[in-house]
């Protein structure tokens, strides 16, 4: 959205391609951390399609200059127990499941570039209603230029019942099967975050971004059994090629 603000003149296609490295936590409430590699893949057609690692396949239906809203189609990973078996083991593993995602965003205005985004996701094909929604905000950041650029911004993550009792929650047979108390997980605030992100452009098309965020867990993801600690760190490299 900001890069419509301040160049409202859209290539018909818009392609990024590179690799990333991501360090996070091994799922949510984990204090072990894994790092993984993989593509780095962005391409738009006007502001109209898009298909992206981060944002999934989607449309923008509603468009303006300084908004957008429309439908995308994603992929939620799951969690295996096999990735930290001595903490998981009894739950059994959460399957990986496509999911549909509603989303807008809304510039402030060129004056006061913030960007306000806010999505609901629902998780199909495990059996209940999972639905999880996001809402954030960020900005470029003093010291920005035209070849490095800075934003910060908060977040904050909602969580249905359903959804927080299959990620935190421990049902009586879960309860048996691994020694974790039962623990009825409810719907609400999930999570509140900070994230930042810097970017250097080596040349007009060649990349490097980096990413970090903070997150602390909130209400029945907070206070669960499984749950280890109550904050996590996440940090990305890229470097992609855009053109």
């Amino acid at each position: 959205m900001l890069e419509k603000v301040f160049e409202p003149t859209l290539p018909k296609w818009s392609t990024v391609l590179g690799v990333a490295a991501v360090e996070q936590p091994i799922y949510a409430g984990s204090r072990r951390y894994r790092i993984e590699a993989g593509p780095v893949i962005d391409i738009r057609y006007y502001d109209i399609a898009f298909a992206s690692v981060g944002e999934g396949l989607g449309v923008n239906l509603l468009r303006g200059e300084t908004y957008r809203a429309g439908v995308a189609v994603g992929y939620d990973l799951g969690r295996r127990v096999q990735d930290d078996y001595s903490h998981l083991h009894g739950l059994g593993d959460i399957r990986p499941a496509p999911m549909i995602k509603l989303f807008g965003s809304w510039v402030l205005s060129k004056q006061f570039p913030m960007d306000l985004r806010a999505d609901v996701r629902e998780i199909v094909g495990r059996g209940a209603h999972e639905m999880l929604a996001d809402v954030d905000a960020f900005m470029p950041l003093p010291g920005s230029s035209k070849t490095f650029v800075m934003f910060a911004g908060p977040s904050i993550t909602f969580a249905n019942g359903l959804y927080t009792q299959k990620t935190f929650g421990v049902s009586a047979a879960q309860s048996a099967a691994s020694g974790y108390r039962t623990f009825d997980a409810h719907g609400g605030a999930n999570a509140i975050g900070l994230g930042f992100s810097a970017t250097r452009f080596i040349t007009p098309h060649w990349l490097i971004n980096s990413d970090l965020a903070v997150n602390r867990l909130l209400g029945g993801a907070r206070d669960s059994p499984i749950t280890q600690t109550q904050v996590a760190n996440l940090f990305e490299i890229t470097t992609s090629y855009r053109w």
